[in-house]
């Protein structure tokens, strides 16, 4: 009992040389003896885990795993890309299976996995910015902002930026944060300054004028000031109203040809209300939407989903739930929804009709990026439903 005590002392004094040495163990892990758990080099994988005895490593095998980065973990079977997405770059030891999922796409796939999707790429908020952007190492790699840098808007390809520093005319505000940056002001504001007379008189009086107190003149001086500034809050406010207006109106004309090219069909707003079950602000959603157009899909029909029967959209959606297959949730994220939005469609009544509703009334929903998206998650029995025959029968 008495050498277990002395030994337990003599491995903390170890553990405490280490730190004040700055000896510190890369992996933050210890063997049961008090040795550090070494990691595996980029290309190799854990074979048998640390514990009694120290990391046993093994090389990956070209072409079947990879391991891209040196770690603790196993290696990682490789992915296969996409059915219709090209291969870039085969899979070595080192690197996974490289696809040309194209630019704001990134390949995905789950953790053991090896069938992939080309996803959208995601952005990072405020007070956040790009550790590593989206490619084909994955996807955006967000960290927060540090001491001394900032951002101030969703991005997806911009790291932080450093803070700016006020000017020796100029006095600072507010301090910079996360995601804001150093406010300043100029020390010498004139706004309610008056021009001194010379030798520090006092202005000489003109014949005739009343005088007033010294408390009524700087009130005077005081009034002007005031109503610059209510003039500009009005100003503001008649710019914000015009630009409102002008956002409902582009919405409405985009709604009235979505409804004019459907023939009498409800409104896909309507629809999207009484089936789902959930208010969704199409303002909001639409910010969200990719912008990108695919080249491939100027190829394919240029016709609008919307301007499908209903009996043919009745037979899309029930192709697309769950169960059955690569379902409506996969064909979301090639739509360029992010997992926060599908989430919310599918505690509807109807999901399916309600990712495909709301994406109908967007600019670009025609049948040729449908069926481009359709054909990426390997859906190409949907695809061809959208592109058979039979559907000459619908009005554009």
């Amino acid at each position: 009992m008495h050498w277990k005590k002395i030994t337990l002392r003599v491995w903390a004094l170890i553990a405490l040389l280490k730190v004040a040495l700055g000896d510190t163990c890369a992996s933050g892990r210890f063997t049961d003896s008090g040795e550090c758990c070494k990691l595996c080099q980029a290309g190799h994988g854990v074979a048998a885990g640390c514990g009694k005895e120290n990391t046993q490593c093994q090389p990956c095998q070209s072409g079947l795993t990879f391991s891209a980065s040196e770690g603790l973990s196993p290696c990682r079977p490789c992915a296969r890309c996409p059915f219709g997405i090209p291969q870039t770059a085969a899979c070595s030891a080192s690197q996974d299976t490289q696809c040309e999922c194209g630019e704001g796409y990134y390949l995905w796939r789950e953790e053991n996995g090896t069938v992939g999707l080309c996803a959208a790429c995601s952005s990072c908020g405020q007070g956040q910015g790009v550790a590593r952007p989206c490619g084909p190492h994955g996807n955006t790699l967000c960290q927060r902002c540090g001491p001394g840098t900032y951002s101030e808007e969703r991005r997806s390809t911009r790291p932080c930026q450093r803070c700016s520093t006020c000017q020796e005319n100029e006095v600072e505000i507010r301090a910079c944060q996360h995601n804001s940056n150093t406010l300043c002001m100029e020390r010498k504001l004139h706004i309610l300054s008056r021009p001194a007379e010379p030798d520090g008189e006092e202005p000489s009086p003109v014949p005739g004028a009343p005088k007033f107190p010294p408390e009524e003149k700087e009130g005077n001086n005081i009034i002007p000031v005031y109503v610059s500034v209510l003039a500009a809050v009005v100003l503001g406010l008649l710019f914000y109203v015009a630009y409102k207006c002008w956002t409902s109106c582009k919405q409405k004309q985009a709604l009235g040809k979505a409804r004019a090219g459907e023939l009498g069909v409800p409104s896909e707003g309507e629809k999207l209300h009484s089936d789902s079950g959930v208010f969704l602000d199409s303002h909001s959603l639409g910010d969200n939407q990719p912008s990108k157009g695919s080249k491939r899909d100027s190829k394919l029909d240029n016709r609008l989903y919307g301007s499908l029967p209903a009996h043919r959209q009745e037979e899309v959606e029930s192709l697309l739930k769950e169960g059955e297959g690569r379902g409506w949730r996969h064909l979301a994220a090639q739509l360029g929804y992010e997992q926060e939005r599908v989430d919310v469609f599918g505690r509807g009544e109807d999901p399916v009709h309600t990712l495909l509703s709301h994406w109908a009334v967007q600019e670009g929903s025609t049948l040729g990026a449908l069926c481009s998206a359709l054909n990426r998650i390997e859906r190409a029995d949907v695809a061809s439903l959208l592109v058979s025959p039979s559907q000459g029968s619908s009005v554009v």
